[in-house]
């Protein structure tokens, strides 16, 4: 082991929400950290400050909750489904089809809500997400539902801000716009980086070094290689720095991977705005997440999936693959009058949006450049299936279409004018592989051995996720992980 000076006791890697936790909790235990995050300014905060700052934690309904969450009026008028942990480590097992490591997931489904009121204690703030999870009911009372309840004050900006001034106030070095590019591996342990700012290269010194720099979604070399050649053509939402610099120097001192390297977390996204990548004006808003309540068509003006197979929050994270894989990567979800004002106000109403309307069906086909008459067809077709079950968006209501491929719930005709076409194309958000680790983050080699001194957790560990996930589970994970690798570092 070298005995050179160290420059802390850890160093963290990342600065979005998995490496903020850590160095929180490694701080709390009297440890001195460096957290090195490459983006500077508004381009801080890696894929963190682009989320909307929904959490999935387990619960037991409203008054569990009110500890956690920030006063609100409408608490008063407001159900909050119970949501067991059982519920939740079974929505785990069903997204990514009983892939989910499982130990990872028992400690997921246990510790996140636990996770949150520490990180409460610290400073950081929550609320219940009305506008995203909740619907109003003709008496003025709100549903939520889906799982999904808690959030961020401020979303992904707030979660932010949060997470700088606590970690300021716990004594963390915090420097931004440096590049970690390598580890510094000796004796068969990891005593440090090499990083890079303005172009100068040098060494930092630890004990412990967390890796919580993401994915490698931002790379299109990268995504075409375990993705697919395809995949370099989508579209990139957050941080454009999670190039996966951090994966490849922990594989090379011998590391193993993690979880699945071949799927990824994928949304539908605005095609046709001019800034659709790493936008850190618009961040979540360009994401077009109503799509449950219309129906989806290619520019072949055929329908491709179960647009209601199930929540949104299930179902959302893999559709922007079933995009990608479309005719020119290119879709339009397709609404009418009566759906229109159902629809997200922050996402379908933000300035600059991609959409078209027409007083027609045929209108509308003419200005996508679609077949006008196999258009019709498509949605004569559609409507024309649908049943007589009651229409309710808090619950699978099993108002379906019987065409092919079915709409399982929430079918309505769309025949009143006028009707819109939001076109959408496939935004990647984040990769579901990473490297392997232990209960604690302690990334492992081939053998299954422990590198000293290396830890990852956020979207560096792999394990949780594949082919899809539950809505807010990631930012779960990295709370509960992240908490976990700073308490061992």
């Amino acid at each position: 082991m070298s005995h050179k000076e160290n420059n802390a006791d850890v160093i963290v890697i990342g600065g979005g929400n998995a490496g903020f936790t850590a160095a929180h909790a490694a701080a709390e235990r009297g440890r001195s950290v460096i957290l090195l995050e490459r983006g500077e300014g508004e381009r801080a905060g890696g894929n963190s400050y682009f989320t909307a700052g929904a959490t999935r934690i387990a619960h037991k309904g409203l008054e569990d909750l009110r500890d956690l969450v920030e006063a609100d009026d409408r608490h008063e008028t407001t159900v909050v489904p119970p949501y067991s942990p059982e519920e939740y480590r079974a929505d785990l097992e069903r997204v990514t089809e009983g892939r989910t490591d499982p130990a990872m997931a028992d400690i997921l489904v246990n510790e996140a809500g636990d996770a949150l009121r520490w990180l409460k204690s610290l400073g950081l703030r929550y609320r219940l997400m009305y506008e995203r999870q909740a619907y109003k009911r003709p008496d003025g009372s709100y549903l939520f539902w889906g799982g999904l309840h808690v959030g961020n004050v401020g979303g992904g900006v707030g979660l932010i801000e949060d997470h700088t001034r606590v970690a300021r106030e716990h004594g963390v070095d915090i420097r931004y716009g440096v590049r970690a590019l390598d580890l510094l591996h000796e004796d068969g342990a990891v005593v440090g980086v090499v990083v890079e700012k303005d172009e100068q290269q040098y060494e930092l010194r630890a004990e412990s070094v967390i890796i919580a720099s993401g994915g490698f979604e931002s790379s299109s070399a990268l995504r075409s290689q375990y993705l697919g050649e395809r995949w370099a053509n989508a579209k990139v939402r957050g941080t454009r720095y999670n190039v996966g610099d951090m994966l490849k120097a922990a594989l090379r001192i011998g590391a193993a991977k993690g979880g699945d390297w071949e799927t990824c977390h994928s949304v539908q996204w605005d095609a046709f705005h001019p800034e659709n990548e790493s936008n850190i004006e618009l961040t979540n808003r360009l994401t077009r997440q109503s799509y449950f309540l219309g129906l989806l068509v290619n520019n072949k003006s055929e329908r491709f999936l179960d647009e209601g197979a199930d929540f949104r929050n299930y179902t959302y994270a893999k559709y922007g693959k079933v995009i990608l894989e479309q005719p020119d990567s290119v879709a339009y979800q397709i609404f009418d009058a009566d759906l229109r004002p159902m629809l997200r106000t922050e996402e379908y109403d933000m300035p600059g949006i991609s959409v078209e309307q027409a007083d027609t069906l045929k209108e509308l086909a003419e200005k996508l450049n679609l077949d006008p008459e196999h258009f019709e067809s498509t949605i004569e077709q559609y409507n024309a299936s649908i049943n007589d079950a009651d229409f309710d968006p808090t619950v699978l209501d099993g108002k379906a279409s019987a065409v092919t491929p079915p709409k399982s719930n929430w079918a309505t005709a769309i025949d009143k004018a006028p009707f819109y076409a939001f076109p959408v194309t496939c935004g990647i958000t984040f990769t579901f592989g990473g490297l392997k680790g232990d209960e604690n983050g302690r990334v492992l080699n081939e053998d299954g051995e422990v590198i000293q001194g290396l830890f990852a957790c956020g979207e560096a560990l792999g394990g949780l996720f594949s082919v899809n996930y539950p809505g807010g589970s990631g930012l779960a994970a990295g709370c509960v992980f992240g908490r976990r690798a700073g308490t061992a570092a």
